[in-house]
C-alpha cells in the first residue's frame, strides 16, 4: 500500500443538499450502499493513455461524468458461460471471502461495459473476442439488456459466448459517503479494447461519451474546459472535480502518471475500502480521502 495522505477533493453540487441537511440534523445512520461495478476502458494514444468517459444523466453515486457503471442486477447470479480465472480468484484479490459476490461483480461489470459501449469481454474460447460490435443488432441486444427486456446471460448464451474474465484487471473499492442518499460501493476494474471493437453510446439514452487524453484532462483539471464541452445545464461551468467523484479523479491521476496501458494495468494493487468524509472549512463543504498522491511535482490545491 503507497502512503496515504489526507486530501482535499470538490463536493459535487448535487451532494451538496445531502450534505448540509446531514450536518444540520446531526449524523444519522447512513443508507445502505448497493453494490456496483464500474470498468475503466484503456487505450494508448501517441499523446499518452486513454480512458472512456460518459455523461450521466440525473444523480449518480458514479458522478456526472463517470466511467462505464453501475449497480449490479439479480441476473448477475445467472448461470453463464465462464472462462479465465474463477470467482475464487476474484475473491482473493478483492479481499473478500464472499465469492458469490465477487462473481456478481465480474458479471457486473462485464453487463455493464456492454450495455454503455457495446464493448463486450466475451468469446467461444480463451483465443477470441466477439469482432464487429457496432452492427444494429448489437445496438439491439445493449438496448434489450439495458432496458432489462433481456438478459445479458441469455444474450450470450443464444451466440455461444463467454464472458472472458481474463480481460478484465482488479482496481480499486470505493464507498459513497455516509451523507449521500443514494450510496454505491463500487468495484472498479479496467480493460482495453479488444481487436476489431470500438466503444459507441447507447443509441437511446447516449448524450456525450468519448475517449479523453487523461493527461490533458488532469492539466486541464481547474478549468472548465470538459464540462464546457459536455454542455448540459449541469456540467457548463464546473470544473473536473464538480464533475467527477474523487475515486474517479484519482485514478485518472493515476493514469495520468502512467506510462501506458501495459504499466498501469501491471501495478500491483492491494484490497483496500476508500470512502470520502464530509467536512467543513470556512464554511465550504469539501470531501476529504484518505489516498496516495500519484502525480508527481503537482502541488496540494489551496482550499
Amino acid at each position: 500500500m503507497p502512503h496515504l495522505a489526507r486530501r482535499l477533493f470538490d463536493l459535487p453540487p448535487d451532494l451538496e443538499g445531502a450534505a448540509r441537511s446531514w450536518l444540520e440534523h446531526g449524523e444519522r445512520t447512513p443508507r445502505a450502499p448497493r453494490f456496483a461495478s464500474s470498468v475503466v476502458l484503456l487505450r494508448d494514444s501517441p499523446t499518452g493513455l486513454e480512458t472512456w468517459l460518459g455523461y450521466r444523466p440525473g444523480t449518480s453515486p458514479l458522478g456526472v461524468l463517470a466511467f462505464p457503471g453501475g449497480s449490479l442486477e439479480s441476473s448477475d447470479d445467472d448461470a453463464v458461460g465462464w472462462l479465465g480465472p474463477p470467482p475464487s480468484y476474484w475473491a482473493e484479490r478483492m479481499g473478500t471471502a464472499d465469492v458469490g459476490l465477487a462473481r456478481r461483480h465480474v458479471i457486473g461489470a462485464i453487463r455493464e461495459l456492454f450495455e454503455e459501449t457495446g464493448i463486450l469481454l466475451a468469446g467461444p474460447d480463451l483465443s477470441s473476442t466477439v469482432e464487429n460490435n457496432t452492427s444494429p443488432e448489437w445496438m439491439r441486444a445493449r438496448e434489450a439488456v439495458a432496458d432489462q427486456e433481456k438478459s445479458f446471460t441469455d444474450v450470450l448464451a443464444k451466440r455461444g459466448l463467454s464472458v472472458r474474465t481474463d480481460l478484465l484487471k482488479p482496481l480499486v473499492n470505493w464507498l459513497s459517503p455516509d451523507f449521500s442518499h443514494r450510496r454505491f460501493n463500487t468495484r472498479y476494474f479496467a480493460a482495453t479494447v479488444p481487436m476489431n471493437q470500438q466503444p459507441s453510446m447507447l443509441a437511446s439514452k447516449g448524450v456525450w461519451a468519448r475517449w479523453v487524453c487523461v493527461r490533458k484532462v488532469i492539466a486541464e483539471r481547474d478549468t472548465t474546459a470538459l464540462g464546457d464541452e459536455v454542455g448540459q445545464p449541469n456540467t457548463v461551468g464546473l470544473r473536473l472535480g464538480q464533475l467527477l467523484v474523487p475515486g474517479s479523479e484519482i485514478m485518472l491521476e493515476k493514469m495520468a502518471s502512467a506510462n501506458g496501458c501495459i504499466a498501469y494495468l501491471s501495478y500491483k494493487r492491494s484490497a483496500h475500502v476508500y470512502q470520502p468524509t464530509l467536512l467543513e472549512e470556512d464554511g465550504v463543504l469539501m470531501l476529504e480521502v484518505e489516498a496516495a498522491k500519484t502525480v508527481a511535482n503537482e502541488p496540494q490545491r489551496e482550499r
